[in-house]
């Protein structure tokens, strides 16, 4: 009866992630521990599973989307209420959206166990901007602008390309050259291992007229490898310019 139950989730294992810290950097790679305690009866694990997920925005819904997913440990015996410890290291993707604005990030762990409700465990964790994309938000505050919301939203054209989300920031220019040129720059980054490409729609101030027909929206991209801030600032700013 008790081999019964646990296939249910009645008196079955449970799994607990230890995470040194809470704030994770995307292209860093994370020691932890997880831990696993036996319920009422033994039971085979076929794996650890991990998942860094995120909420993100269609035109008429929320889904959860797969930021990574990592899959450790051989199979192994737990027998009742017996503890096992196992050390993890995970690498958090380079392209990880970080979490500003309406941007939330958790971590779920969970037991691969056959014929049974596989135990899970969710932390929340705080995912900060790699070297290139912290470098890209000290420039854009060097031109005087300020992030005013992010969130993630489905890619465009994601059934084909394969990409569920993307992440879109928007800036507004407190001060600096373009304070009172713009409404609003919205941003879509992308990183990878050896570059950073920036999606910008720039929102001029326009009248009625332009705003009602989109006229006063430019889109252009660029992409930085090692700029520091001022040298990246001065592309942008004679990016954003040539669209204003």
């Amino acid at each position: 009866m008790k081999r019964i139950l646990s296939r249910v989730g009645i008196g079955a294992a449970r799994v607990d992630t230890i995470l040194p810290k809470t704030t994770l950097t995307a292209g860093e790679s994370v020691d932890f521990e997880v831990h696993v305690e036996g319920g009422s009866t033994e039971q085979e694990v076929d794996a650890i599973y991990f998942a860094l997920l995120i909420r993100y925005e269609t035109d008429d819904s929320t889904k959860t989307g797969v930021i990574d997913k990592f899959q450790v440990a051989e199979p192994f015996t737990v027998g009742p209420d017996e503890e096992k410890t196992f050390p993890i290291t995970i690498d958090v993707p380079i392209d990880a959206p970080v979490t500003v604005g309406r941007t939330n990030v958790w971590l779920e762990t969970g037991l691969d166990i056959e014929w049974a409700v596989d135990p899970d465990d969710e932390d929340p964790v705080q995912i900060d901007p790699g070297p290139r994309l912290a470098t890209l938000f000290d420039a854009f505050d060097s031109l005087g602008f300020t992030l005013r919301t992010a969130k993630c939203e489905s890619a465009p054209g994601g059934l084909f390309s394969g990409q569920q989300f993307v992440q879109e920031m928007e800036f507004v220019p407190r001060s600096g050259p373009f304070s009172g040129k713009l409404d609003e720059l919205e941003v879509v980054p992308s990183e990878s291992e050896d570059r950073l490409d920036v999606n910008l729609e720039v929102d001029r101030r326009g009248g009625l007229l332009s705003e009602m027909t989109d006229l006063d929206e430019r889109m252009t991209r660029l992409s930085f490898t090692n700029e520091g801030k001022s040298e990246m600032a001065e592309k942008l700013r004679a990016e954003i310019e040539r669209h204003t």
